[in-house]
This record gives C-alpha cells, sequence and structure tokens, in this order.
C-alpha cells in the first residue's frame, strides 16, 4: 500500500471522528487531491487566490454545477477542519443548480416497465421502488418485518443520509409482496428474514 502522508491521515481521521459516510470521505479526499494537482504541491500551502483560481479553472474546463459544489464542499472541510484555516475560503462560493422537473412515466409506461422484467421477483423489487417510492439499496435491504400490513406501511431502515422512515404501502403493493413471498419460500429463494 501507499505510505499516506501526515495531512491525509489527519484529514482521514477528521473524517473519521464525525463518521462521515465512506462515499463522502471518498468525495473529500478526491477534491482536495484533484486541487492539489492543479496547484502543483501541497495544499496546505495554497492561498485564498490559489482556490478562487481553481474554482475558475473548474468552472472553464465545463465541470457540472453539482460536482463543482461538491468538490467546493470537499475543499471546505479540508481547509476549516483539518487546517483550521477557513479564512482561506473565503472566495469560493457555490454555485446554483438548476432545478428540472422529473420525468413521469404515465400509468401505462409504469405498467410495461414493470412487466418486462423476467421473473417475479423483478417485478416486484420494481414494483416496491415505483409503489412506494423507495431507491435501489433500500428495497434490495427490505425484510419481511419491515413490511406492516396493519398501518399499511413499509420500514426503511438506513436509507439515503442513514435516515430511518415510512413509506406508504399500497394494497396492490402489498398483494405483489405476499404473491413473491408464498414463490419465494416455495422455491428457497427468500433469503432468512430478507426478501
Amino acid at each position: 500500500t501507499p505510505v499516506i502522508s501526515p495531512l491525509r491521515q489527519r484529514m482521514l481521521e477528521d473524517m473519521r471522528m464525525r463518521k462521515l459516510a465512506p462515499k463522502t470521505q471518498n468525495g473529500y479526499i478526491r477534491a482536495v487531491r484533484h486541487f492539489a494537482g492543479y496547484l502543483g504541491r501541497s495544499p496546505d500551502q495554497a492561498s485564498a487566490e490559489d482556490l478562487r483560481r481553481y474554482q475558475l479553472h473548474c468552472v472553464d474546463r465545463g465541470i457540472s454545477p453539482i460536482t463543482l459544489n461538491a468538490t467546493i464542499t470537499g475543499l471546505k472541510f479540508f481547509f476549516e477542519v483539518t487546517l483550521g484555516r477557513a479564512e482561506l475560503m473565503a472566495k469560493m462560493r457555490p454555485v446554483p443548480v438548476a432545478q428540472t422537473l422529473p420525468v413521469i412515466l404515465s400509468r401505462e409506461e409504469v405498467g410495461r416497465l414493470i412487466e418486462s422484467a423476467r421473473n417475479l421477483k423483478h417485478r416486484t423489487a420494481l414494483s416496491v421502488a415505483y409503489g412506494a417510492g423507495l431507491r435501489a439499496s433500500e428495497v434490495i435491504a427490505l425484510k419481511v418485518a419491515d413490511i406492516d400490513s396493519t398501518r399499511m406501511v413499509l420500514r426503511v431502515d438506513q436509507g439515503k443520509g442513514r435516515k430511518d422512515r415510512y413509506a406508504l404501502l399500497p394494497p396492490l403493493l402489498l398483494e405483489r409482496l405476499r404473491a413473491w413471498w408464498r414463490a419465494g419460500r416455495a422455491e428457497g429463494k427468500l433469503l432468512p428474514n430478507g426478501w
């Protein structure tokens, strides 16, 4: 394994102390690494003007607003928390992100999408994702115990942002889940306490 610099080790420890998610940590490290590559020297030697020029460089390269804001957030963590030099970030500003409306499928399109899945398990997973508004990671983590047919809700444990929440469970979706449970048990495909 490559040797980790004391500065990077310090940043890793700072992120670990705050229990940042692994993906967040990777994004922050990537932001500092790219900045150091642009700078051509250790990032702890940067000035506020270097940071301003780097943001301009990113804009000129056509980096999307979302990526640019994620980079700024990573650099902000590095300079404010790891180095304790918040004043260097004074000229760095997040850029506005255009708010667009999502494409909404018609009832017929949703039906065709779900029915295009090859087996009952996949059709059920797509139905849960669409019908209850769950993310793919939330669907695959769903357990039988998370289904509350009395209150007609699904419990989502540690969804996005490591937050628990409830999602509405339409009656048709409950029937699909029950059909998968019966078929999955009969075929031996249902994971213990899972789905």
